[in-house]
């Protein structure tokens, strides 16, 4: 009998390995979201994720709204996909009940619309990067990632950044690189759940100690639901005397997208700026999302 890594191997495409790596490291993914960061169009993307389903790399699921209706397929590794993932990257072969475990966990969690949003800020700019030669995602880590220690320490770092866990709890961590220059960044997404937004500013504490073991100042985006919101944290972070850098930007319908001049710098005055205007840092030697 054909093992079914092997039988499946030769029918995947750059972009399909693509689209595994990320559900590995990032949970789940609309269809919608999906199209944009991979795909010409919808119809195309719908029709190779189906492809994809039947042969058992994915699974879908389809929430209900509250109001009646039901929102786009979500898209989970089935366990075929996961064990192609472990392959791939040279891993232990997962254990069979992995993928049912994690879709379960997936779709029971209480904060699946922040996971979702969080996802959507990287996807936007992966969809962008494919549509402008000049740009690409250079990195892309998820929150778990980010936690881990030594997450941040480079070859050259001593002892104590290798040793560090960060306190710092980010959404995301992100390259952005356009026209030969790189931002790196933290992801603070926000639904406006955090009461009261004073808690938003006490995040910071944990990025300004980042910086002291690391002697690395990345700047920390919060994408904000509604003006109102963003405007009520520009005027905290003025009334507590905030130094560490920080953009701020809206999500949610009509707004633009995060590789665009959208970000408001925190105390300096002018337009929005660019993501890769936000902080310009030198190109790293190691990419990887």
């Amino acid at each position: 009998m054909i093992d079914p890594v092997l039988r499946v191997q030769s029918q995947l495409t750059d972009r399909d390995h693509a689209l595994l790596d990320w559900l590995a490291d990032h949970g789940v993914l609309t269809s919608f979201q999906i199209a944009h960061a991979l795909f010409p169009s919808l119809d195309y993307a719908q029709e190779r994720l189906r492809k994809l389903v039947r042969l058992g790399l994915l699974d879908r699921f389809r929430p209900q709204r509250a109001d009646g209706g039901s929102y786009p397929y979500h898209y989970v590794l089935a366990q075929l996909g996961v064990e192609i993932v472990s392959a791939q990257r040279g891993e232990e072969l997962p254990r069979r009940d992995r993928a049912k475990r994690r879709r379960w966990h997936l779709t029971n969690r209480a904060n699946l619309p922040h996971l979702l949003g969080v996802n959507g800020f990287f996807t936007q700019l992966a969809g962008y990067a494919r549509t402008h030669p000049d740009c690409e995602l250079l990195r892309r880590w998820s929150a778990a990632r980010c936690q881990r220690m030594g997450a941040f320490a480079e070859e050259h770092d001593d002892i104590h950044v290798r040793a560090y866990t960060p306190r710092s709890r980010p959404d995301g961590h992100g390259m952005w690189a356009e026209n030969g220059r790189t931002a790196a960044f933290f992801l603070e997404f926000d639904l406006g759940t955090e009461r009261p937004i004073s808690r938003l500013v006490d995040k910071l504490d944990g990025y300004t100690d980042l910086t002291r073991v690391t002697r690395r100042v990345w700047p920390v985006l919060f994408w904000l639901p509604n003006p109102a919101r963003e405007r009520h944290l520009q005027q905290e972070l003025s009334r507590c005397g905030v130094r560490y850098p920080v953009a701020t930007a809206v999500h949610g319908p009509g707004a633009g997208n995060p590789a665009e001049p959208v970000w408001w710098l925190h105390q300096r005055p002018g337009a929005p700026v660019r993501l890769v205007d936000v902080a310009v840092q030198p190109a790293p030697a190691e990419r990887g999302l």
